[in-house]
């Protein structure tokens, strides 16, 4: 009857030691930092891991001869390249802390954090 509590408590202990992983690589996700740009990058945008947008530069040239829907093309594809960097690179973070394993309940997670899924 009690043969099962060894192979629970060593799964328990296993359950804990990744959580305190997770907390970690949720530091290290934040910490990641990403650029995207458009134009010939005369618009570039700086994002960390956990999806913040840091900055956003504008060519002042294109400032002065862009018209506004151009300029507002160019700023949303640069913002989501640096986004869809930021995913990609706070994914890989994460298969290197789960070593590549299908965790039941890892991309609830993950999109917990908004890395979830493209």
């Amino acid at each position: 009857m009690f043969k099962g509590l060894g192979n629970l408590t060593g799964m328990l202990q296993q359950a804990r030691e990744m959580q305190e992983r997770m907390a970690g690589v949720k530091d290290r996700i934040s910490e990641l930092k990403v650029e995207g740009s458009a134009g010939g990058d005369m618009v570039r945008v700086k994002a960390t891991g956990d999806l913040r947008i840091t900055a956003i530069s504008i060519e002042p040239s294109l400032l002065q001869n862009a018209d506004r829907e151009v300029l507002e093309d160019l700023v949303t594809a640069a913002v989501n390249q640096a986004l869809q960097k930021a995913k990609d690179a706070a994914q890989k973070e994460m298969a290197e802390i789960t070593g590549g394993m299908n965790i039941p309940g890892l991309q609830e997670a993950m999109s917990k954090f908004g890395l979830g899924g493209s």
